[in-house]
Parts: structure tokens; sequence; C-alpha cells
């Protein structure tokens, strides 16, 4: 071989090299969290690396911020950065809100070593927004988690529209996707998440549709609109059906469907859950996609991968089990949520029951597995025909006051649950209930969000704090 052969070759092989980092890093590190539920939205931590067990002020709380006003959305981490949105101005209480004039979105660079904030953005608030009172009062103004690619910090404030800043905090551009309001008066939730050069926003509230913009330049590429988003607070879903197909599925009210994220094109849709809202997100388990969230009771499981009406061919089971709020967590062939307190942990092949236990020690001791036989497809709920467009009505009725709004999230051996008083419940993973401890956090707030999983720590963020759990010696 000649000697200019094997430069050639070392060069290719170097170039390739710095090409694979580079892409790596734009599109952030493996041990990133950077969006709403981690990777992919499952809510399970990449990291082999152990997470906390128990911690109190004394031990494993590595740090703890004050922030500048509350919020629900949930932290997201971006290499040495923890990036999280909140409010101040009006709103700060129910029983005198103040002016909206007042009203102001932050959003924080958070140092993830020692919690020092590295810089802020302060976001005008496009008025007039929903007023705070009744359920709105729930969640507020910052609700939606932010996404990242690695290179920049997208953030979606409903009325006041979605935001690119770098992270160094530099404003790339903002873009509205409506000023509508839900007609429950319930606000707006569901986070945006990124597909290729795509940033796709569930503007459920402010526009009842999904709008896709370019990354780079806040562009709107394209914008399915559908009476049928109304009364849907989840986040869309990316599903891998092979390698040449890849699905953006979203579940609303009585249905799940199925979209091209390129192009915004419908693809299937399927009668899912008899339900006029739909709260939580779904998430996929290989090409099956579950949802979990109907208040009286039911849960169903649908093959991705279809055309048109699927309701009768890609159902894999159908299931009573009882959700609440938040979204299931899908770990090694096992779907696992709370309820009211009570953790239930089902078979996502089958849907049958693994167990159900009631949190806090107190357990109400597993539950044999039953017959599935309340899981029949042809035992479907009415739906609403032609996937919801152009049909149907707004969602409406029933509140969610008083019920534990955060999802669980797992890390090396065992899963986290947050409640609404600030208590962390620590479970094993797998078929017993094991709950390995309960930490207590008591600022005076309210926790709501979702917590990130990072290098074996926990960012977890009340409406007055910002908490990371871990080893303070751990980089």
């Amino acid at each position: 071989m000649s000697h200019s052969l094997m430069i050639s070759r070392r060069w290719l092989v170097s170039a390739l090299a710095c090409q694979l980092v580079l892409s790596s890093a734009a599109a952030g590190r493996s041990s990133d969290w950077l969006r709403f539920r981690g990777p992919q939205g499952t809510g399970v931590s990449l990291d082999r690396q152990p997470t906390p067990v128990a911690w109190n002020d004394q031990k494993d709380l590595k740090w703890k911020l004050k922030l500048p006003g509350p919020g629900v959305s949930s932290p997201i981490v971006v290499g040495d950065k923890v990036f999280v949105t909140c409010w101040s101005g009006y709103g700060m209480n129910r029983e005198d809100p103040g002016e909206q004039l007042e009203l102001v979105r932050h959003l924080l660079c958070v140092d993830r070593l020692h919690g020092g904030v590295i810089w802020s953005r302060d976001i005008e608030a496009t008025l007039p927004e929903d007023p705070y009172g009744g359920m709105f009062a729930e969640h507020g103004y910052a609700s939606h988690t932010p996404v990242s690619d690695g290179e920049r910090v997208f953030v979606f404030f409903g009325k006041s529209g979605v935001l690119a800043f770098d992270v160094n905090g530099q404003q790339l551009w903002r873009t509205s996707v409506g000023t509508e309001s839900d007609p429950n008066g319930w606000g707006s939730a569901a986070s945006p998440i990124l597909y290729q050069d795509l940033l796709i926003v569930p503007a459920t509230a402010e526009s009842a549709a999904l709008v896709a913009l370019d990354k780079a330049t806040g562009e709107v590429r394209w914008k399915k609109e559908a009476e049928g988003f109304q009364g849907t607070w989840g986040t869309p879903i990316l599903v891998t059906v092979d390698q040449n197909r890849t699905e953006l599925v979203i579940a609303v009210p009585g249905e799940v469907w199925g979209f091209a994220p390129e192009t915004g094109k419908l693809l299937w849709y399927c009668e899912s859950i008899a339900n006029n809202t739909q709260t939580s997100s779904a998430v996929a388990v290989g090409d099956v996609v579950y949802v979990v969230g109907a208040r009286d009771g039911s849960t169903v499981a649908i093959r991705a991968g279809g055309a048109g009406d699927v309701s009768g061919t890609h159902i894999v089971w159908r299931g009573n089990e009882q959700a609440g709020i938040g979204t299931p967590l899908a770990h090694e062939g096992k779907l696992y949520w709370v309820n009211r307190g009570v953790a239930v942990c089902v078979d996502a092949a089958t849907g049958r029951r693994v167990f159900q236990a009631r949190l806090g020690g107190a357990s109400s001791g597993a539950i044999p597995s039953r017959e599935n036989s309340d899981r029949d497809a042809n035992n479907s709920p009415p739906g609403r025909g032609r996937g919801g467009f152009g049909a149907g009505g707004r969602g409406g009725g029933g509140g969610m006051g008083g019920q534990d709004y955060s999802s669980p999230v797992a890390g090396d051996r065992q899963w986290y649950f947050v409640t609404r008083s600030g208590k962390v419940h620590v479970i094993s993973l797998g078929d017993e209930f094991k709950e390995l401890a309960v930490n207590q956090f008591t600022d005076g707030g309210e926790f709501n969000a979702t917590p990130a999983i990072s290098n074996g720590e926990l960012f977890i963020r009340s409406t007055t704090h910002l908490y990371c759990v871990g080893p303070e010696s751990r980089p």
C-alpha cells in the first residue's frame, strides 16, 4: 500500500470520526435528558449509572435553587446545563392574581454542577391570557416542557408562542401557533418534540392543530388542524415502524392518530378510550402504542403502521385498568403507572396485571393476573370516524383537581414517582412491588412536574425550587 493511500485512509477515518463526534454533539449526549420524559419520550434513562434511592437535606441533595416564580414544566438536561421555565408577575396566588400586564415567562439556564443560574431570559406575554383561577390555576402559565437538539433550546408558552434560543441564551426566533383558549378553562400543557429538522408543536388549545416549524428559522412547514385535537393535553411521540417508516402518534379524546411527521399527512386512526378528554401521552414499545388514561378505567394497545381506520385490525388488547393524568412508564415488557396513590404494573404484551399496590408502605398486595375477558377488540367504544377531522366537538366535563400530575421515570434499577405534596416514591423495577424509599421535600410548593435523570442524578422541580439529587462528588 502506498504511503499516500495510507495517509488518505487515515484522513478519511479521522474525518468520519470527527463527523460522528459533531453529529453526536448536535443531537446531545447519550446521558442528556432533552425533552419531556427523556429519550424518545419513554421516561427511561439510558444511563448505566446507579440512581439515588434515599436522600435528605444532609445526604445526596447536591443543590437546591429557588426559582423566580412557579411552573409545572419539567426540567431538561443538556450537557452541563439544566433548563427550566416558570412565570412571574401575575397569577402568583388565587386570592389576588394581580394584572395580566405584569405576566412574564422565564427561561433559566442552570449550572448542573453547582446549581447557580448561568443566564435567564424574560419573555413578554401575548395578551389577553386565560384568567388565573379555577382549574387553570392547577398549572398556570409555564406548563410546556422545553426540548433541545443539543445546540438550541425550544420553548412553548401557549398564546405567547414558540421561541428558540441557543444554549448561550441568544434568542433566534419567535413564532405564534395560535391564540385560542381551551373551552374547559384548563389551559395548555402539551410539550413540543423534535423530528429531523422539524419542531413539532401540539397547539391543541391555541389552534386545535399540530404545527411543524423549521427548527432553524421558525417557519411553518406544515399545519394539521382538526376539531379532535381539542381536549388533548398529551405530548405526541415518534414510533419507528420499520427502517423506512417513522410515525408521529398522538392520543386524542376517543382515538389515536398516526401521521407522517415529514408532511403531517394522516396515515391511520383507531378507536381507543371512550372519554371526552385525553390528559396523558401515548407511549410506545417497538411498534405498539399504549394509551392509559381514562378516569373510568380503560387501557388500549394498538399496533402502528396501518392505513385508514385500523380499529378492527390493529388493536392488540384492551383493558379496564384505571389511570390518572400521568403517562405510563414502559420498561422491559411492562407498563408502570400510579393512579391516586396506587402503583400498577401490567404486562405490555397481554395487558394482564402483574401487581397493584398502594404507595407509602401500606401495600394492598400483589393482585394475581386475570383472564383478559374484558379486552375483546370487538367491545371497542364508538368512535367519531374519519379520524375526527372536521367533525366532533370540543372536549369538556369533569375536573382532575387533587390528582398527582407527574409521570413516572426510571433509572438503573428502580422507578420514581413524585406526588404533588413532594413525596418521591422509589420502587423496584420487576414483577414484584417493592417500595425502596419514600423521600420528602417540604419547600411550601407543589410538585407537578416529571423529573429528569442524567448521569445518575435526579432533577426535580416544584413551584418554588429546582433540586439536584445525587452524590456531591459525582461530576
